[in-house]
């Protein structure tokens, strides 16, 4: 069973390597976060979604809000797959899933096949491929993990918590624009997190 995060939690703290030194989650108080949870750093869909994080960065940034996007894989494969794309914000290798783990993203199989038989897929596929993303298998990679989104606020409170669906199952980018452009929390006072 998962042991998914709800809107009104804090978002569990962690550690950031970056090329400037560390940083934890917590450190970004004050600014809002998108933090983006990949399947791994040769991912051709993971990678176009990182292209369109990268083309609205700089309105985020400057209304406010960091990105993090997290990958299972290790630091040699961000530098030699996704890291090609010079993203101006935080990428994180965690090969271990601890990350993954501890805001309970999902590893499904079911939803893997679930989302070569979406219709949609095909045209994120094709929208990939005429980025330059090829569908590439990354060594060792967990192939069936599913991604997730949290959009968190400046105080350290999630405010929406997307386990995707498919793979394809991305929060809508006009959503993260609203929620960029927006001072106000969408969700009440934050509850601490239980741990079961």
């Amino acid at each position: 069973m998962k042991n998914e995060l709800s809107p009104g939690t804090f978002a569990p703290d962690f550690a950031i390597s970056r090329s400037d030194g560390a940083q934890l989650l917590s450190e970004m108080r004050g600014r809002k976060v998108l933090l983006a949870f990949f399947r791994n750093s040769a991912c051709a869909l993971c990678n176009l979604r990182i292209r369109h994080f990268i083309r609205r960065y700089e309105e985020w940034r400057s209304q406010g809000l960091e990105v993090v996007a997290v990958f299972e894989s290790p630091e040699s494969s961000l530098s030699l797959h996704v890291g090609r794309q010079e993203a101006p914000f935080s990428l994180v290798a965690d090969p271990d899933a601890r990350l993954y783990d501890l805001y309970g993203v999902e590893v499904s199989e079911e939803k893997v096949q679930e989302t070569m038989r979406d219709s949609h897929t095909e045209t994120v596929v094709a929208e990939a491929a005429s980025e330059g993303f090829a569908l590439t298998r990354e060594d060792g990679a967990n192939f069936h993990r599913i991604p997730a989104e949290f959009l968190i606020d400046s105080q350290g409170v999630i405010q929406v918590a997307h386990y995707g669906q498919l793979v394809t199952d991305h929060l809508p980018l006009d959503l993260i624009d609203r929620f960029a452009s927006s001072g106000a929390a969408v969700v009440g006072p934050a509850q601490p997190m239980v741990q079961e």
